[in-house]
């Protein structure tokens, strides 16, 4: 089933547009399945999971943090992952700059978008991402390279098209500032359920779990 779903997502990507296979809840051999169908780059939520499936899988693809990142396990994230996609304060860039330091490593992060403006979820509100993102310019260690956003879960798709198009914008926006040390090169948006409407808004990242991998648990929407 896992080779099934991933050729026929990979058959439908536009040309540029990059598959984030979710794993989370996912065990190794699941994920090896994935890689052996055709997924380039796996996302985790959490980076015991990552290192358990890291042991296995290590370098047979590339890996991206999707999840929220406590600056407590910053270091472990730094030494596995390719990619930090949810960026969302200052002090976790500077605790990710300072781990990469350290691993002689520069790490491309993404700032997490909250498109929704939603109080229970992580993310830097939209009116504030200019700002942020010359504050982490400064930051030796870290190439700040794009914006991602999950914004709020519709079961309607379109639903979610407001806030892809408003973190496009963003993403325009701080594309044309040409901040030093900032390459605005992906748009992290869209999963199982939105990522056409994801890629119709711009995006050149979708992150996609229960289309690839089957339901499993409450995997909310991934």
């Amino acid at each position: 089933m896992v080779k099934e779903n991933v050729k026929s997502i990979l058959s439908e990507l536009p040309k540029g547009v990059e598959l984030v296979a979710a794993a989370k809840t996912r065990t190794p051999q699941e994920i090896l399945e994935a890689i052996e169908a055709g997924i380039k780059i796996i996302g985790e939520n959490y980076v015991q999971e990552a290192e358990s499936a890291y042991k296995l899988v290590g370098n047979k693809a590339k890996w991206h943090f999707i999840g929220h990142l406590q600056k407590n396990k910053v270091r472990k994230a730094v030494k596995i992952f390719d990619v930090i996609e949810t960026v969302d304060s200052l002090g976790l860039a500077q605790e990710i700059d300072k781990a990469c330091l350290r691993e002689n490593k520069v790490m491309p992060v993404l700032i997490e978008v909250n498109s929704g403006r939603e109080d229970q979820k992580f993310g830097v509100i939209p009116e504030d991402i200019e700002q942020f993102v010359k504050e982490m310019s400064v930051l030796k260690n870290i190439k700040m390279s794009g914006l991602m956003t999950m914004g709020p879960m519709f079961g309607d798709p379109e639903d979610a098209r407001p806030y892809f198009v408003e973190t496009q914008k963003v993403f325009e926006k701080i594309k044309a500032l040409g901040i030093p040390n900032v390459e605005m090169k992906y748009l992290s948006m869209g999963m199982s359920n939105s990522y056409k409407v994801a890629i119709e808004e711009g995006a050149n990242i979708v992150r996609i779990g229960s289309r690839i991998f089957g339901k499993r648990g409450r995997v909310y929407g991934l």
